[in-house]
């Protein structure tokens, strides 16, 4: 094949003023008679259909005529060999690094799947448009049908868009579209001049000459004390560069251009790190705009208008090949991304470097809440223990158990069910104690503690963090990154003014590139636009919780009817309770399950109709809508549990009946706190096992296997050299879209309440919880690591909304606690008793105290037990309440005793609430927020940067007045000869030499 010489473009009447050069004519041929062309520089003949590194660096903003082209298109019949390509993370050349990846679908015109033609040769012209080679004589053009007008825009707009990116100074290049259907890949490169450009303009800080220093500890205990436990450590910790130094630090200063000379720029292509590139292009990405899309602003107008399918930062490389190359990815799936490796430490500074700051952040959070939960559980532990141990010493349920005692209980139900002693219900008395004992008041106010505790050290080490990372400062990115607009809120201003607005403000939309300020501030939505979609929000959010109750409701229903029904069966009748509480607490969980997935839908589409201006809004709407949602969701059927079952139940002789004919139900005989207890391990446990392990499992690997499928059945023209050595834009691109941190945190948020709000009841949920979370820590690792596309690397200073949530779950779990011990256990009605009807001070005689007398003979007609299995008549059964006796003046009136235990139950309320709160208030009065190594090193590195600054201004001063002093001195020694004006020549060398000094800053 001869060695193509100069190409040509053609260029058809018509065609756009902005489109990019895009053809490439096979073999060198020349335009057809009377057509204007571009001339473009050739690729070598080593390189087919490459361009050479620095042939194609756009000037920033010419014209398309005077630009060289960078979007090339290779032969389809001859591709570069994917063998002999040095890295599958650069262009064809494997000089210039892809930095990001546009992805888009095309169909030719007239193409329709399952009817290519790959014998043609097809030739690209500048306006999109596909047909046959010029000289092959085509006889005309194919039809234009709706979808082919509609991909012809499509066209044009990605036109102009990439054209609009070339003069921002980003260089791209993409395959030939040699098929009548497929994905492209517009690979994006950003050159020095770009990345300095735009760092300095995003303030990035960057690492200066200064060697790093070590930050200091504070007295020699803590000294003495950090190097052992580094000793006892080092086994867990994982072996990745970063993690070696977590004493050390760079001293860092934003990105400066004129300042060249401050940092230790040794290779360009490697001085900024693969997640900053792909930041400082999203950030081109995301201002570039495209007047062709109604003026549309940034690639996420662009997608969401399916101009593009994707937008994606490149992997670095594959995190399983074969071989000792090593890269991030493969170094983090080796040392965290496995489940093999879950007792080491996280390497933090790696998944920040890899994934950006906001995903360090999430990963820094997940561990630090993972490990505070060992004391926890160790205390719960204990507490479980401590209740199993003094069982047998237990006198309340002992005297249950007593079988001589011979409390004879009321009918659980109407006609079919008979009187009972209380000594059958031991079991339940006795298991009971194990979570209803004085620990438990213990329990639930370290717990308390213990979440303030983990709050104050997460802002420790969030500022701890923020300082290694060099996060102090960003405020001006945030508010940067409140400018972007959401294309949806684009569309609904966009939409407000086509309705309002008279046709030159039409107009001025099509045609200008740029609005004015005032104009900026009338062409925005008004509390009057949102009002439809807040009202929407807010009926919508009420029936889901109205729809939430009534659920609870319809299983209170099923539990009342479904006893009536088994206890008219003689062979159930004795099982009637546990199968009941059973299948009602599997019925919440699956529809817990059911309805969580549902809300998450409808809280998404609820924010939409509210319209939010930036995603960073949109993301805290969603955030309070869903956990709203959830978090009634998931405790509502375990508030009824622990505050109102048994509480409306009425009395013998006057109980409350739902539907005529079904009385409430009551607690077991031993309390509520037992059932309690159950419903909240199995739901718990449910939901972590379902749904944050089986759900996260399995449905990405269908949904991978749906698209494989998927992908086999499409007709396309299958490239088998391609398909064996695949790119890894091509690989990236079969990855699962990121989409958020919000589903991660709200199921770390919904476990957090469990494990906080009613410990009281469940001390081994933080157990339960540690044993999640070191499976849930190595499982998200693994998707982020193997299963999804690279997120674009986000700075942020610290996890934004998601602290006061967990702030707020804190405060309200020392009320709820509060309230489950006062009210649903028994640990109040014992102490009033012990200390005030005892006559020997203990808790002999308790449960009789705590039963009432009911006259069996005042039962209602027709509820009597029939066919009663007693051999002696009863007239008095007892019940759990504090009532007068049916001999008192005032029968079946509350008691005395019912009053003092109420008493009791507020003021202990009343006294642990203020106590617990007090107590969390002083934790986080003496834990500072900042640590005290930190602020120290804040203020010496002040002085840090003075010296630096000075020691590097004398010494750029001195070689700037080295050349001056020489041309003086050779001046002195020829004063006699023909003087070549030293004066000028000293002025020459010196302004030589300052613009070498200077030749970085350059763009």
């Amino acid at each position: 094949m001869p060695t193509p010489g100069p190409q040509y473009i053609p260029l058809l009447p018509g065609s756009p003023r902005r489109l990019s050069p895009r053809a490439v004519v096979r073999g060198g041929q020349g335009p057809k008679h009377g057509q204007q062309c571009l001339q473009a520089p050739g690729p070598p003949a080593s390189l087919q259909g490459s361009v050479p590194q620095g042939s194609g660096q756009a000037s920033g903003g010419g014209s398309a005529p005077n630009s060289s082209v960078i979007n090339n298109y290779l032969e389809a019949s001859e591709p570069v060999s994917s063998e002999a390509r040095v890295s599958r993370m650069h262009f064809y050349d494997s000089q210039r690094k892809v930095d990001y990846v546009l992805a888009y679908h095309y169909r030719k015109r007239g193409a329709h799947p399952g009817h290519s033609s790959p014998g043609h040769n097809l030739a690209i012209v500048s306006n999109g448009e596909t047909g046959k080679d010029p000289q092959a004589g085509a006889p005309g053009d194919i039809e234009l049908g709706p979808l082919d007008a509609l991909e012809e825009e499509r066209k044009e707009q990605r036109e102009e868009f990439e054209h609009n990116l070339m003069e921002a100074g980003l260089e791209l290049e993409k395959d030939l579209e040699s098929k009548s259907q497929g994905s492209v890949f517009v690979r994006i490169h950003a050159p020095w001049q770009v990345l300095a450009r735009e760092a300095e303009f995003l303030k990035i800080k960057v690492p200066t000459k200064k060697e790093m220093y070590e930050i200091k500890s504070q007295g020699s205990i803590a000294k003495t004390f950090s190097k052992i436990l580094h000793k006892l450590s080092a086994p867990l910790k994982p072996r990745v560069p970063e993690h070696s130094n977590s004493r050390m630090k760079n001293l860092s200063y934003p990105f400066s251009r004129e300042k060249m000379y401050l940092y230790n720029i040794q290779d360009k292509d490697t001085f900024f790190d693969n997640a900053t590139r792909s930041r400082i292009v999203h950030e081109i990405l995301k201002r570039t705009t495209c007047s062709r899309a109604n003026n549309t602003m940034g690639i996420n107008s662009l997608i969401a208008n399916n101009i593009y399918e994707a937008a994606y930062p490149l992997h670095d490389g594959e995190y399983d090949s074969p071989g000792d190359d090593m890269n991030d990815r493969k170094l983090l799936y080796q040392e965290w991304a496995r489940y093999g490796v879950f007792y080491k430490f996280q390497p933090i500074d790696l998944i920040r470097k890899y994934f950006g700051e906001k995903i360090g952040l999430y990963f820094a959070w997940l561990g630090l809440y993972t490990s505070f939960l060992i004391p926890s559980s160790v205390i719960g532990i204990i507490v479980f223990l401590y209740g199993c141990a003094t069982i047998e010493e237990d006198i309340p349920s002992k005297e249950m158990c007593d079988q001589q005692n011979a409390f004879t209980m009321c009918p659980l139900c109407d006609t079919s069910c008979d009187y009972w002693n209380l000594s059958s219900a031991c079991g339940t008395a006795r298991a009971s104690h194990l979570f209803d004992n004085p620990a438990t008041v213990f329990f639930s106010i370290f717990m308390a503690l213990w979440a303030t505790m983990f709050l104050e050290n997460w802002k420790r080490l969030q500022m701890r963090l923020g300082y290694f990372w060099d996060l102090t400062g960003i405020e001006e990115e945030e508010e940067r990154a409140q400018e972007h607009s959401r294309p949806e809120y684009e569309t609904k201003v966009r939409e407000k003014m086509l309705k309002e607005s008279n046709k030159s403000v039409v107009q001025k939309l099509g045609t200008s590139g740029t609005e004015t300020e005032d104009e900026d501030d009338e062409d925005k939505l008004t509390w009057k636009d949102r009002f439809p979609g807040y009202l929407m929000n807010f009926a919508s959010i009420l029936f889901m919780i109205a729809l939430t109750f009534s659920i609870v409701f319809g299983v209170i229903v099923y539990r009342i009817t479904t006893a009536a029904a088994l206890s008219l069966n003689k062979a159930t009748r004795s099982n009637v309770r546990v199968t009941v509480t059973a299948t009602a607490v599997i019925i919440n969980l699956v529809v817990i399950l059911i309805l969580d997935e549902i809300y998450g839908a409808v809280a998404k589409w609820l924010t939409k109709i509210e319209v939010p201006k930036t995603e960073q809004t949109f993301e805290e709407r969603l955030i309070l809508k869903a956990f709203l949602l959830k978090f009634v969701n998931a405790y509502s059927p375990i508030f009824y549990v622990a505050f109102f079952k048994g509480r409306f139940v009425g009395r013998p002789g006057s109980y409350v009946y739902v539907f005529d004919g079904y009385r409430m139900e009551e607690c077991a005989p031993g309390g509520c706190l037992m059932e309690l207890c159950i419903q909240l391990s199995i739901i718990m446990l449910g939901k972590q096992l379902i749904q944050n392990n089986i759900f996260e499992i399995g449905v990405p690997k269908l949904k991978k296997l749906f698209r494989k499928l998927k992908d086999e059945t499409e007709p396309e023209e299958a490239d088998s050299a391609h398909s064996k050595h695949p790119e890894q834009w091509d690989l990236d691109y079969s990855l699962e879209p990121y989409t958020g941190l919000t589903p991660e945190y709200m199921e770390m948020i919904i476990q957090f309440g469990f494990v906080t709000l009613f410990v009281a009841s469940f001390p081994l949920a933080p157990v339960f919880a540690l044993l999640n979370n070191v499976i849930e820590v190595r499982l998200d690792a693994k998707k982020f690591v193997t299963e999804l596309r690279r997120p674009d690397a986000v700075r942020t200073k610290d996890i934004g909304i998601w602290f006061d949530i967990l702030s707020g779950i804190g405060k309200f779990s020392v009320i709820i606690n509060a309230f489950v011990i006062a009210v649903t256990s028994d640990f109040i009605p014992r102490l009033v008793y012990q200390y005030s009807y005892s006559h020997n001070g203990t808790l002999h005689g308790f449960v009789n105290h705590t039963l009432s007398f009911f006259n069996v003979s005042q039962l209602k007609e027709g509820t009597q037990p029939e066919n009663s299995q007693f051999e002696q008549e009863v007239q008095f059964c007892r019940f759990k309440d504090y009532r007068e006796p049916p001999w008192a003046p005032n029968p079946y009136e509350f008691s005395k005793q019912y009053w003092a235990v109420l008493s009791a139950r507020l003021a202990f309320v009343i006294i642990f609430q203020n106590l617990v709160m007090f107590l969390s208030v002083l934790v986080d009065w003496m834990i500072p927020d900042i640590p005290t190594d930190i602020s120290e090193q804040i203020k010496r590195e002040k002085s840090l940067f003075v010296d630096f600054f000075l020691k590097e201004e004398h010494e750029k001063l001195k070689l700037a007045e080295e050349p001056a002093r020489r041309s003086q001195s050779s001046g002195h020694r020829s004063k006699r000869g023909p003087a070549a004006s030293p004066a000028p020549s000293g002025r020459s060398q010196l302004g030589s030499s300052a613009s070498s000094g200077s030749q970085h800053t350059s763009v």
